[in-house]
């Protein structure tokens, strides 16, 4: 006979042995959720009509909203303005209905077009919708721009600085507003000679092919430069005057629209080479002064600085910031 405490203690071993045999299969599993893509939420589409701008005249515009959300639209409700002091009747219309995804809706305005100016001029217009349902943003914004007279062809034209002189002739710079410019013997010291290509942030450039003592950079006051071209970045070559040179460029699409990029440069000599999130590009030793070269030992710097673009639109022209602390040697287009 085995003893009792024998026995309970075999029966407990062989309970415990059967729950430890149970096939996995019987348990059941819990399968972990897969991620699911994230997919960009629908936009309402607007358009503007082009503006006939061969004032003085009316103008007739048309606004079109496109319903690009899951759900009909109701409640629409359109306005459209012009440049500062251009009359439109009326300012705003409500259209009636609802529109199923996929539908467009017009609304009707007209706008009193002046003479136009002498010169190149940007004329911005904006359209405004607000609804219900839609893509359930219950607002969007649309913007056209168009231009009358001629951008300039290029940088070159706009040269209206003398930044860099010969040692022996220093008298025509005034790069600073005192006299003072770059040295072109120091400047090809340092890799920038006239014509020669400058590679930043992804662009290639060129140092501007001028002769010493003459113009060949703009100091920045609004000037609009033709460019063509597509990427995601415009970068500009330069570098400033007083700790101030920051501004806004604006870069004008073949569509009629546009988009805005704020850059700065930092002073060509004493601020901080990254000062306003800019590049480091050359630094020539000293600078040429009114009664010739000095400062020797003091760094006198290029920079490199870029907007973004919209990659999938064309580019037709820039318009440049207004501050001629501003100085731009070049720009380009980076992919």
């Amino acid at each position: 006979m085995k003893p009792a405490g024998l026995i309970t203690s075999l029966r407990a071993m062989a309970v415990a042995a059967a729950v430890l045999l149970v096939p996995v299969a019987d348990v059941p599993a819990v399968a972990a959720a897969a991620p699911q893509p994230e997919t960009a939420a629908p936009t309402t589409e607007l358009t503007i009509s082009p503006v006939d701008l061969d004032g003085p005249a009316i103008a007739a515009v048309k606004v079109t909203v496109k319903n690009t959300g899951p759900d009909r639209m109701r409640s629409l409700k359109v306005s459209f303005a012009g440049p500062v002091g251009w009359l439109v009747q009326p300012t705003a219309r409500s259209v009636k209905g609802t529109f199923a995804a996929g539908a467009t809706a017009t609304a009707d305005f007209q706008i009193q077009v002046p003479e136009q100016r002498p010169g190149f001029t940007v004329r911005t217009f904006t359209a405004t919708a607000t609804y219900k349902g839609g893509d359930g943003a219950q607002a969007a914004t649309a913007t056209r721009t168009q231009t009358s007279g001629t951008a300039l062809p290029n940088l070159a034209a706009a040269y209206n600085n003398v930044g860099v002189t010969d040692e022996n002739d220093t008298a025509p710079g005034d790069y600073d507003g005192d006299g003072n410019s770059f040295s072109a013997q120091k400047l090809a010291d340092a890799g920038l000679t006239p014509g020669g290509k400058v590679e930043a942030l992804g662009a290639e450039l060129s140092w501007p092919d001028a002769a010493p003592g003459t113009k060949g950079n703009v100091s920045s006051t609004g000037q609009a430069i033709t460019l063509s071209g597509s990427g995601s970045k415009l970068v500009f070559l330069g570098s400033g005057v007083t700790s101030g040179a920051v501004g806004t460029a604006t870069v004008h699409y073949t569509d009629g629209t546009s988009s805005t990029g704020s850059f700065g440069f930092p002073n060509w000599s004493f601020d901080p080479a990254d000062a306003h999130g800019a590049t480091l590009v050359a630094s020539s030793d000293g600078r040429n002064r009114p009664d010739g070269y000095g400062n020797a030992g003091i760094a006198y710097r290029i920079f490199a600085h870029s907007v973004p673009l919209d990659a999938t639109k064309q580019v037709e022209f820039v318009v440049l910031p207004s501050n001629g602390n501003i100085h731009v040697f070049d720009m380009a287009i980076a992919p």
